[in-house]
């Protein structure tokens, strides 16, 4: 958003003229605004945290608004603003909207913007008819006051709600049941709070667990005993899966908001220290692996990496465990510093600070589990750490937000081993080469950029064992692109990509049917897709055979409530992808 000296009342309403000219302009020959639906529906996702738990500022130099006005303004800028803007309104992958800037642009200027939104990626809440025009004046009101201060969430906070069910002396000395654990799933239900663990081999539920809310990642210890999800409420809970059944034996909140937790794999410290990072408050703690007792708690508010400015609200987005060190790789959204923190010694933490790029997302390992490949998705660009030096290897640019959860590693036939993403913003799918021994010409450069069937993407995936490429298009505005996915012939890329009707093979009737996140088994043979229906309607998972492209089992069951992220014991495990 532009910075703006008024000059008068007049001077606004002419302003608010030209946003709507602006508006209009945009949507231009097209009739299509240019922030596509597939960016607002993940930028714009709702804040996990309570509205009701902030502390307030109404009043002052703000226009007037009601008690009752202010708290409707605030729930609606938790849902759909937060996550661009920031919970502190200082910007994040959108404009900073802070009091001294608001202010001078004034409340005809701010419904103008609100209500047509712009070039530069503001969505068009008003002539969307996401916002009413009613709303959109609150807004631009509610904008010119103070931002609400969500509570901190420190040592005292995290122990209060810290639970340990089952003390790890009262836990199995031995698997109790008879599950192919390296083949079980671990399967997020977004709405029901809770995830399904399903049996790989004889796709049955084994169990459904209460979690925090819309489980964000599953991730196992290097035993592969421990199951460790988080949700976006920032609840972490441990589930012991050689209990009969499995079940949670520690639980804590670690924040108010997060996204990411991991375990240590380096030898000798497997299984000693978990890690969950959070959107609010910015901030990573460092926890006993057995009982999730909170240890080290380290604030990730600093400095940005380009325009050297301070940050107050930088989210720890994806964490990976090093295979070359005992550390964990903790990205920083907003700041765009990846973290490399030596948990050998939590009383003198050693952290090297990697200066990248700024708004570090998702990510994952080359084949060789070395190097760390991940997206700083506003800046489109590919982010590339040596984990063993320490050290940042390469920015790659790539195409519009790239979102490779965490990637697909495979032998290109031309290129040899490649890494690739796909995209949110556009339909490319990039390769980038990984092999700086055996093929240096190639390593860290763009390949080769397949076109995928849209934007919208949000997992990419192969297996060591299959000579396939998915690709799924998940919140793609079509109905026909969401509810299919692309698959291309590694040995043949150029030959482009089949299509797979994914939903119309699961038959759920009516609902958006978003096909989202691939995910193998253990031999590489079948591919899970998650046919994410909305709260009420009927959701499945579709199984499909990776040698005939063929539907091999539809698993439908009334307790797969919004079924979208699928994690594999065996695959998390060992980083297989």
């Amino acid at each position: 958003m532009q910075r703006f000296q008024p000059k008068g009342a007049g001077h606004l309403l002419a302003l608010s003229t030209l946003c709507l000219a602006v508006g209009l302009a945009t949507a231009g020959e097209s009739g299509k605004h240019p922030t596509s639906k597939a960016e607002v529906a993940y930028e714009g996702a709702p804040t996990a945290i309570s509205p009701e738990g902030t502390k307030d500022f109404i009043g002052g130099e703000g226009p007037p608004m009601t008690k009752a006005e202010f708290e409707e303004a605030k729930k609606i800028f938790f849902q759909r603003c937060a996550g661009c803007h920031g919970v502190l309104r200082k910007g994040a992958t959108g404009k900073p909207l802070t009091t001294d800037k608001t202010r001078k642009l004034g409340t005809p200027y701010l419904k103008a913007m609100i209500t047509y939104g712009s070039p530069a990626g503001m969505p068009n809440w008003g002539t969307s008819g996401d916002l009413t025009e009613a709303q959109i004046d609150l807004m631009a009101r509610y904008l010119q006051h103070e931002p609400p201060m969500p509570p901190e969430f420190g040592m005292k906070e995290m122990k209060e709600t810290w639970k340990v069910l089952v003390a790890p002396e009262d836990r199995p000395t031995k698997q109790m049941n008879d599950l192919n654990l390296e083949n079980l799933f671990s399967v997020t239900l977004r709405d029901a709070g809770q995830i399904a663990l399903i049996d790989g081999d004889s796709k049955e539920i084994i169990t459904t667990i209460p979690t925090g809310y819309a489980v964000h990642i599953s991730r196992l210890s290097a035993s592969g005993r421990y199951l460790y999800v988080i949700g976006r409420d920032a609840r972490v809970n441990l589930i012991d899966l050689w209990m009969d059944p499995p079940q949670t034996v520690a639980e804590m909140k670690v924040g108010m908001e997060a996204r990411s937790v991991e375990t240590s794999k380096y030898k000798g410290w497997e299984d000693k220290y978990a890690i969950a990072g959070t959107y609010w408050p910015p901030q990573y703690v460092i926890m006993d692996g057995d009982t999730l007792e909170p240890l080290k708690i380290v604030s990730t508010r600093g400095m940005t990496v380009d325009t050297q400015e301070y940050h107050p609200e930088p989210r720890v987005a994806a964490i990976v465990a090093s295979h070359q060190h005992p550390e964990f790789i903790v990205n920083v959204k907003e700041t765009g510093h990846v973290l490399m923190v030596d948990y050998s010694n939590l009383d003198n933490l050693k952290v090297t600070t990697i200066d990248a790029a700024r708004f570090l997302h998702d990510g994952g390992w080359d084949r060789t589990h070395r190097y760390f490949l991940t997206a700083a998705n506003k800046s489109n660009k590919i982010v590339v750490v040596d984990s063993k030096e320490d050290k940042l290897v390469a920015l790659i640019d790539v195409g519009s937000i790239p979102h490779p959860g965490r990637g697909a590693n495979f032998i290109d036939p031309e290129y040899g081993p490649v890494w690739a993403t796909s995209d949110l913003g556009d339909n490319a799918i990039t390769l980038i080469g990984t092999d700086p021994e055996g093929h240096p010409e190639h390593a860290w450069k763009v390949v080769r950029t397949l076109k995928g069937q849209g934007g919208g993407s949000l997992f990419i995936k192969t297996h060591p064992n299959s000579k396939h490429l998915y690709v799924d298009t998940a919140l793609n505005p079509s109905d026909k692109v969401h509810q299919s996915v692309a698959v291309f012939d590694i040995d043949n890329l150029e030959a482009g990509y089949k299509v797979l009707p994914i939903a119309e093979w699961a038959d759920l009737g009516e609902g958006p049917k978003r096909v989202v996140q691939p995910e193998f088994n253990k031999a590489g043979d079948e591919v899970w897709f998650s046919v994410w229906n909305g709260k009420d309607q009927t959701s499945a998972l579709v199984v499909v055979d990776d040698k005939t492209l063929k539907p091999k089992k539809v698993i439908k069951d009334e307790r797969l409530i919004t079924p979208t992220g699928k994690f594999n014991v065996y695959n998390t495990m060992h980083d297989v992808y």
